[in-house]
């Protein structure tokens, strides 16, 4: 597959989000990024694309530390938890945690995810945080679709059996 083909993959992923769930360390990171990616003229339009998205989208930020946010349509939460059982109660919702393992790990401790989208990337595997730690409680979960990225990389998608 072309990496034209795999930005197609991860567009799919996020134009479905109507909010985007993040750690500080993310958000902080994005934000110092994309508002300047999307005001440049020689961004490309698939990045302009993502930008306008992170731009616009509900942004709930998670962190115990920090205490306020600049970016367009962010803000803070304290209680992981207790947001997402929230955002789920509206209906419509769909919500993307963005890059976060902890706030992963969080959420399938708590029973509040119900669909896993990973990237197997050969050349990172043997590094990096575990996902899923030992003792975690079991779930049943059913592969809905596997997808050949670029590179050898494979998008997998779990959805709760």
């Amino acid at each position: 597959m072309s990496r034209e083909s795999a930005a197609a993959h991860f567009e799919g992923i996020w134009r479905g989000a109507s909010t985007v769930l993040m750690g500080r360390i993310n958000y902080e990171g994005w934000y110092s990024v994309w508002p300047g990616i999307t005001t440049d003229p020689s961004t490309g339009p698939r990045n302009r694309d993502l930008g306008e998205f992170l731009n616009t989208v509900e942004k709930v930020v998670v962190s115990r530390t920090l205490d306020h946010t600049e970016w367009e349509n962010s803000r803070i939460a304290r209680d992981l938890e207790g947001e997402v059982k929230a955002l789920r109660e509206d209906p419509g919702r769909n919500i993307l945690v963005a890059n976060s393992a902890s706030i992963i790990q969080a959420l399938l401790k708590a029973d509040l995810i119900d669909d896993l989208r990973f990237v197997v990337v050969p050349t990172l595997l043997g590094g990096g945080l575990r996902l899923f730690e030992e003792g975690l409680p079991a779930s049943t979960w059913s592969l809905t679709q596997s997808t050949v990225l670029a590179d050898g990389a494979i998008g997998l998608h779990y959805s709760r059996a």
